[in-house]
């Protein structure tokens, strides 16, 4: 059988948009000779609608669209959507996929395990299905998985999440090819784990296995596509490209396909995660333009990189606000960062802004030394300026701060923290720079003073922020096995060899500043586990680690 694979990107609750996809990819799969064309997880209506699947108008518009598109589409094919569910107890809706052919629904699957860790909570709104039916089409014993129902097989995992195993299930019922539709979002060196799994599943069941990913960015998530068709002996015959639309062929009689370029390493695949999820960030929340603080540093350098990369230089304005603090250097290294770019920039001092605040407040402020409130006076500033730029010309304003910067709460609320999308804030700062690196090897855009200065906020004389954090090397690892791997501080430091006093202390700071995170801007998630969604701490508490 040939078959195409269709890697989309759908907005949620874009029906027309989405559905207009479908048909251009399934005209465009049967131009080539496809058999069947198989598009990813819920394609229909996006992934994942969150609490409007919870409106029955919803539910019933997706079966609505699906019948349209039976009647329509040219060819067979497998989409995802939300249906009704087939018991009569527990949710409404199911996570569901149906082949299309002949103007009708041939068959229609309902997804078996439901994921509730990490980003995902399905169970709060899908019931899982009973069973795994085989089903016979073009001569095949095909069996229809969605997602989640291909991450629980015994032959690669050693502990299992569900007691279901669908694939087994499949297997076992006669099933001679796998097709897995899936929205599974980027983080890194998830690709690679993957691509492990299926080729683990088809060695072990000697089935052909078809891989259909969703691309794009939606909220906070990442979709890389990354669409597979991997043969019976697990090596992979096709595979689509990441971070893109794509359509490539699969034969699973011949065992050929269609291989795209990769990216080169993890970074490299990162980078392009961050270009994807800020362009279709901006464009699906209906704006054209983007508005940055340059403040000739390494993070604001990066992230108009990437709004450049993502949305054309002529969408991209940045602002230069230099306060009593700035060097001559960093209005240098902004000037010339938004040269090389070849975007707009303004500039916009806030030294008589500061010291008109300074002014107002110097009665309530009396007998009291200068300290972080004025440094924060001039964030404040910044961002007001920023939001109102944004309001003025309707620009999405792009905050800059990095995930090392917002764990230990160096930032400023309603100051370098104001913005509608927060790009980089899953990026520690070593990545940053590495990063930076990977876009001068494309083009050289980046002054290398930029690269190569101390990282300073600027907000006092001859501030650093190693006049406060420990070096950025030593506080990503700390932040790293104390975010992500949920070690101990006791842990932490006998593994690094790191004071269990500075441990703690950068433990304590990642603690006490959860209250600022919960109201930053969406950020981008790249990482196993970042400071949006996925990770669920409570503000208000007093348990010390």
């Amino acid at each position: 059988m040939k078959i195409a694979l269709a890697q989309i990107n759908p907005t949620v609750g874009d029906f027309a948009g989405n559905g207009e996809r479908i048909l251009e990819f399934s005209r465009r799969a049967r131009e080539r000779g496809a058999d069947l064309v198989v598009f990813s997880e819920l394609c229909l209506c996006g992934y994942l609608p969150h609490d409007l699947i919870e409106r029955p108008d919803f539910v019933a518009r997706n079966r609505e669209e699906v019948e349209r598109l039976a009647a329509k589409i040219p060819m067979p094919a497998v989409i995802g959507y939300v249906g009704f569910a087939k018991s009569q107890t527990g949710k409404r809706a199911a996570n569901c996929a149906a082949i299309l052919a002949d103007g009708q629904v041939l068959f229609e699957q309902q997804k078996m395990l439901l994921p509730t860790y990490d980003v995902f909570d399905e169970s709060r709104y899908f019931q899982p299905a009973e069973e795994q039916q085989v089903t016979c089409f073009g001569g095949r014993r095909i069996g229809l998985t969605i997602c989640e129902d291909v991450w629980n097989d015994k032959s690669y995992w050693a502990n299992q999440l569900y007691k279901r195993n669908p694939v087994a299930e499949l297997a076992a019922g006669g099933a001679e090819l796998l097709l897995n539709i899936s929205s599974s979002p980027f983080t890194i060196g998830k690709r690679t784990l993957r691509y492990d799994m299926l080729r683990a599943i088809a060695s072990q069941y000697r089935l052909p296995v078809v891989y259909v990913n969703q691309v794009g960015g939606n909220d906070s998530l990442v979709f890389d596509g990354s669409s597979v068709g991997i043969r019976a002996d697990g090596t992979i015959a096709a595979q689509a490209a990441a971070f893109g639309e794509d359509l490539v062929l699969f034969d699973t009689a011949e065992g050929t396909g269609e291989m795209r370029a990769q990216p080169a390493g993890e970074i490299e695949a990162a980078y392009e995660a961050l270009v994807c999820g800020t362009r279709d960030y901006v464009r699906k929340c209906g704006f054209r333009n983007v508005v940055i603080g340059l403040s000739g540093g390494i993070d604001s350098a990066l992230v108009a990189a990437i709004a450049v990369e993502a949305l054309g230089a002529e969408n991209v304005l940045g602002v230069a606000m230099p306060g009593p603090y700035s060097s001559e250097g960093s209005l240098t290294d902004a000037r010339a960062l938004a040269s090389n770019l070849g975007i707009r920039m303004e500039t916009l001092p806030i030294v008589d802004i500061y010291d008109s605040y300074r002014k107002t407040l110097a009665g309530v402020f009396a007998g009291r030394p200068v300290d972080v409130a004025e440094e924060n006076i001039q964030a404040r500033i910044r961002g007001n300026l920023l939001m109102a730029l944004s309001n003025k010309f309707g620009n999405l304003v792009l905050s800059t701060g990095n995930k090392s910067e917002l764990a230990v709460g160096y930032c400023t609320l309603y100051g370098d923290m104001a913005g509608g999308l927060a790009v980089i804030s899953d990026i520690p700062k070593g990545m940053v720079y590495a990063m930076a690196r990977i876009v001068n090897q494309r083009k050289p855009v980046i002054p290398e003073s930029v690269l190569t200065k101390a990282p300073s906020a600027e907000l006092r004389a001859n501030q650093t922020d190693q006049d406060t954090l420990p070096p950025y090397d030593v506080l990503d690892r700390i932040l790293r096995a104390y975010v992500e791997d949920m070690k101990s501080p006791e842990e932490i430091a006998e593994r690094f060899g790191f004071p269990l006093e500075l441990v703690r202390d950068i433990a304590a700071k990642v603690d006490r500043n959860e209250y600022k995170r919960q109201q930053a801007p969406p950020g981008l998630k790249v990482t196993s586990k970042a400071f949006s969604v996925g990770r669920r701490f409570p503000i208000a508490q007093k348990y010390v680690i």
